[in-house]
């Protein structure tokens, strides 16, 4: 009989086979090597078939009892990523006839509160932020052009990190990226973010290179393609020798989609430059625009220039 960790690394792989990417695979890993940590540790259950509807609802009881490593008690949004992943679990192993179909179905999600897409900055904070970056060194100024290319583009960090050289057409000012479910788009490369790729490419590039046929186009330092976790590592310092808060890679992405929309920017256009499948994901962003409306509604409107 297959154990709980057999089955866990057979959806891992069943996860590739579908095209999810590597860091949401290795994130849902995390989450279901806890969950069977959990059942062992609390149950000794170390097979599927020992799943029970109560010993799910406890565990759901459980998540709202973890805390984040500041202490604090995770949100709901950090509590749904766990529940997805372990519906998604259940429902691939009801599949094959290991658990009842059922068992998904006593793991509600939490309702998450309506927000604003957090962490944006305003344009004039993200070329100071920018400008903070030193260039005087091959890694400094490679780590400039990919957050260039970050904000001009609103493409994931992942999508940077899994560019080729031959992706990027300068007659065109575009880049070929390979989104979510290894689905294909053209984006545009803006003129800032062009002029420190050609110098990159051209004078950079080559001495971070170990083997001239490597085709990443964001090498570290083995000379191969930037991994997730050095990138991220990267990105911490910027950030810290920058001396701002609550900033992260997906900030540029973020930052880039409001200043877009708050310049009157085609929704739908603004949807196929980030890749997302519907105008849903922007619900949020255009409530950002309601900031600037009441701010030219007082500045225009005639009826806010009356005296009385």
């Amino acid at each position: 009989m297959k154990t709980m960790n057999d089955l866990i690394s057979i959806y891992l792989v069943h996860l590739r086979s579908v095209r999810q990417s590597p860091e949401t695979i290795r994130k849902k890993g995390e989450n279901l090597k806890r969950f069977s940590r959990w059942l062992l540790s609390k149950y000794q259950v170390n097979t599927v078939t020992e799943i029970s509807h109560e010993r799910l609802k406890v565990w759901h009881h459980h998540l709202s009892t973890l805390k984040n490593p500041k202490g604090y008690p995770l949100k709901a949004t950090s509590i749904n990523r766990h529940i997805i992943t372990i519906r998604g679990f259940l429902k691939y192993l009801a599949k094959d006839g290991y658990v009842q179909a059922s068992l998904q179905d006593v793991l509600p999600y939490l309702q998450e509160p309506k927000k604003l897409p957090g962490s944006v900055l305003p344009h004039a904070q993200v070329k100071k932020l920018l400008s903070k970056i030193s260039t005087n060194t091959s890694e400094g100024y490679r780590n400039r052009t990919m957050l260039e290319l970050l904000y001009s583009s609103g493409i994931r960090a992942n999508e940077l990190l899994s560019l080729d050289v031959g992706d990027v057409n300068f007659s065109h000012e575009t880049a070929q990226v390979q989104g979510k479910g290894s689905k294909e788009r053209m984006v545009p490369i803006g003129k800032t973010a062009r002029r420190f790729l050609e110098s990159y490419i051209v004078a950079i590039r080559p001495y971070l290179l170990k083997d001239k046929s490597e085709k990443a186009l964001f090498p570290g330092k083995d000379g191969k393609r930037l991994s997730y976790a050095a990138f991220r590592r990267a990105i911490v310092s910027i950030i810290e020798t920058a001396g701002f808060d609550d900033v992260t890679a997906h900030t540029f992405r973020r930052s880039c989609t409001t200043e877009l929309i708050r310049s009157g920017a085609n929704m739908y256009h603004v949807k196929e430059l980030l890749g997302h499948e519907s105008l849903d994901t922007l619900k949020h962003y255009a409530k950002l625009t309601i900031l600037d409306l009441k701010k030219t509604h007082k500045k225009c409107h005639p009826r806010e220039k009356d005296s009385r």
